[in-house]
């Protein structure tokens, strides 16, 4: 090689490096997480982050336990009326008692109550059979109410916590004077959007979960119905 041709790529050596320790010296934007951008807001902002994490964790419970129990009691062999049917009309009302007692849903349970008061008056029966699916709606119904409130509440301690940032906001401004930077801001403004978010996105899930289960305990109560309508048409016939 040329003492030429080393000097002409000495500059192209010298200018490559000056790029790298440009790109070294350039400051590297940092990421954050879902987390460390959940709980930026210092200490009020995390604990009101602390409060809807724990109120998300209760309206998951809420919904998964009581899908599961509706879920469980709208389960019903379409041959159960009929096989009640067969046992009462046979006589064979013992048969018919633990036919109930091995299906355990509650139109089971309240017909169940009505076979025991065979041989009352039609409308004894017919309030005792309404009584017991009073129990089974309640039992249905359990927990349903603090869904509900965890879909109000939700968005409004998000609310509080928007609220909470925007007065740290105007404090710092206030304590700054005419000297105000973003990044004075940024605790509250963090915790104005983040809680907000956050309430919501808590609200908007127990909200339409609670609707849900609404819809399938309506479903469970027309077949309890229809179950009841049916069983008294049948002790209601000739003999």
């Amino acid at each position: 090689m040329s003492f030429l041709q080393i000097t002409m790529e000495e500059p192209a050596v010298d200018q490559a490096a000056a790029v790298a320790q440009a790109n070294a010296d350039a400051p590297v934007e940092k990421t954050m997480t879902i987390m460390e951008l959940a709980f930026s807001g210092g200490i009020a902002g995390n604990t009101i982050m602390a409060l809807l994490f724990l109120m998300s964790i209760i309206t998951v419970y809420l919904f998964v336990e009581r899908l599961m129990a509706i879920k469980k009691a709208n389960k019903l062999d379409p041959q159960f009326m009929n096989n009640i049917r067969d046992h009462v009309a046979n006589g064979k009302i013992q048969s018919a008692i633990q036919l109930c007692e091995r299906t355990d849903t509650p139109v089971s349970r309240m017909i169940q109550k009505g076979i025991t008061r065979i041989g009352k008056p039609l409308q004894d029966i017919s309030a005792s059979i309404e009584n017991q699916g009073k129990l089974e709606i309640q039992r249905l119904e359990t927990n349903l109410s603090l869904l509900a409130t965890m879909a109000g509440g939700a968005p409004m301690m998000g609310f509080l916590g928007t609220v909470v940032g925007m007065i740290m906001s105007f404090k710092q401004m206030a304590n700054a004077g005419g000297q105000v930077q973003v990044d004075m801001l940024a605790e509250g403004i963090y915790i104005a959007m983040i809680t907000t978010v956050a309430g919501l996105i808590v609200g908007i899930f127990a909200y339409f979960g609670y609707n849900y289960l609404v819809g399938n305990v309506s479903s469970v109560i027309h077949k309890m119905e229809a179950s009841t309508t049916d069983f008294l048409d049948l002790l209601d016939e000739p003999a």
